[in-house]
């Protein structure tokens, strides 16, 4: 099932960075807000265990993926965001075909450590809570 541009939902674009490990997933999106990043995608069988739910791993990725963009859209110069901690809550399952949002604001913004939390959205129902620490990496 690839997603065509009727599929996606108004104000998001194509995901603005990549990276070697999302490439295999992609097409990923994104839609951008002066506090936020959301990352989405349409669920199809590249980002699904045998069982046809959404991976936790890509879940886990995507979700940390979030919350570090959220956080460095407050930093003006900073080399970057390592995370130190990253909690997930598993509520439900995402499935082949559904959209899903990944959902991250900042709650703490520091020289040394940020921190912040939100939720993925499976066609808009909750299916995770998330949040993380991220170490700061001075520029």
């Amino acid at each position: 099932m690839t997603a065509t541009a009727a599929d996606i939902p108004p104000g998001f674009a194509p995901h603005f960075r990549q990276s070697p490990l999302t490439d295999p997933w992609e097409p990923l999106y994104s839609r951008s807000t002066a506090d936020s990043v959301v990352l989405a995608l349409r669920a199809d069988t590249q980002h699904c265990n045998a069982r046809g739910f959404v991976h936790g791993g890509l879940i886990s990725a995507l979700a940390d993926n979030a919350l570090g963009l959220s956080c460095g859209l407050h930093h003006d110069a900073i080399a970057g965001l390592v995370t130190a901690t990253l909690n997930l809550e598993f509520l439900a399952v995402g499935r082949i075909g559904q959209w899903l949002e990944f959902h991250t604001t900042a709650t703490k913004i520091g020289r040394s450590l940020d921190a912040a939390q939100g939720h993925v959205a499976a066609d808009g129902r909750p299916c995770a809570f998330v949040s993380a620490t991220f170490s700061v990496v001075a520029a």
